[in-house]
C-alpha cells in the first residue's frame, strides 16, 4: 500500500451537458460502489457542478472546478471566484492546467495567486506543472518545473500545503497519444518529491500526492501506478466513458 490515499481526477473540458453528466456520475457510482482506499474527483464544466454534487452520494467521490478567479468577487466577466465554488458544493478546484497555461495565457504569478485564493477557501486545490517537448528534448524538464512550482507555491504555509496536490502533466503527451514512460513519470515525481520537502519539510512533503496526467488510459494505468511516487491520475479524455473511466478507477 502506498502511504498516501490514491486520488483519481476526470477533467472532463468543455464536454457534456446535465443530462450526460448526472448519467455518468450514476452510472460509475453503481459501477464501482463507494470507495474508502482511494477517491475520484470529477471536474466538469462550471455549468454542470450544481447537478454533479446533487447525483454524488457514494462515499469517496468528489467534485472540483476546471479553473478559478483569485479575487472573491468584483468586475471580471466570465470568472468564477472560489467562494463561488464552495457555495456550490466544490472540493477541489484544477489551477494551472497546461491547457489555461498555453492556450489561455496564465502566468506562473496568477496561478499562484489562485493557489491562494484556493487555500483560503479550503478548496483542495490540484496544481498543474509540466514541460513542452521542445524543453524536454533541451534537457529543460527540471528546471522548468522547479520554476513552475517556486512561483506557485512562493506563499503557501505548510499546514494548508497538506491539503495540496500536484499534477505532473508533460504538455507533449496531453490529448497526443503520447504517454511517459512510468519510469520517465517516476523520475521527474521523485524529483517533485524532493522540491516539496525544500519548499515546506519532509513531513508535509510526504502527505502531498503527486499525480501524473498526459493520456492517460486503460492500458497504461497498471504501469503507471506501480511507480513509488504516482499517486494517482489526472485523467481527460479516457475519463469521459464509463467504461474507461472505471477501468482506470480500479486499476490493479
Amino acid at each position: 500500500m502506498k502511504p498516501r490515499k490514491t486520488l483519481i481526477a476526470a477533467n472532463w473540458k468543455m464536454y457534456k451537458t446535465v443530462a450526460e453528466a448526472v448519467a455518468f456520475v450514476q452510472s460509475m457510482q453503481d459501477e464501482v460502489g463507494s470507495l474508502d482506499d482511494r477517491e475520484v474527483v470529477i471536474a466538469p464544466p462550471y455549468t454542470l457542478l450544481p447537478a454533479v454534487r446533487t447525483a454524488m452520494t457514494r462515499a469517496g467521490f468528489k467534485l472540483a472546478a476546471q479553473n478559478c478567479h483569485w479575487e472573491d468577487q468584483g468586475a471580471y466577466t466570465g470568472e468564477i471566484s472560489c467562494a463561488m465554488l464552495q457555495d456550490v458544493g466544490c472540493d477541489g478546484v484544477i489551477i494551472g492546467h497546461s491547457e489555461r497555461r498555453h492556450i489561455f495565457g496564465e502566468t506562473d504569478a496568477w496561478i499562484q495567486k489562485k493557489l491562494n485564493a484556493a487555500a483560503k477557501w479550503g478548496l483542495m486545490p490540484i496544481v498543474c506543472v509540466g514541460e513542452r517537448l521542445q524543453e524536454r528534448e533541451n534537457g529543460q524538464t527540471f528546471p522548468v518545473v522547479e520554476n513552475q512550482l517556486k512561483v506557485a507555491l512562493a506563499e503557501l504555509a505548510p499546514q494548508p500545503a497538506r491539503q495540496l496536490v500536484i499534477a505532473y502533466e508533460p504538455v507533449w503527451a496531453i490529448g497526443t497519444g503520447k504517454t511517459a514512460t512510468p519510469g520517465q513519470a517516476q523520475e521527474v515525481h521523485g524529483f517533485i518529491r524532493e522540491k516539496l520537502v525544500a519548499c515546506f519539510d519532509k513531513d508535509v512533503a510526504s502527505s502531498i500526492r503527486i499525480l501524473y496526467g498526459g493520456s492517460v488510459k486503460p492500458d497504461n494505468v497498471d504501469a503507471l501506478m506501480a511507480e513509488p511516487d504516482i499517486d494517482g491520475l489526472l485523467v481527460g479524455g479516457a475519463s469521459l466513458e464509463v467504461a474507461s473511466f472505471k477501468r482506470i478507477v480500479q486499476y490493479r
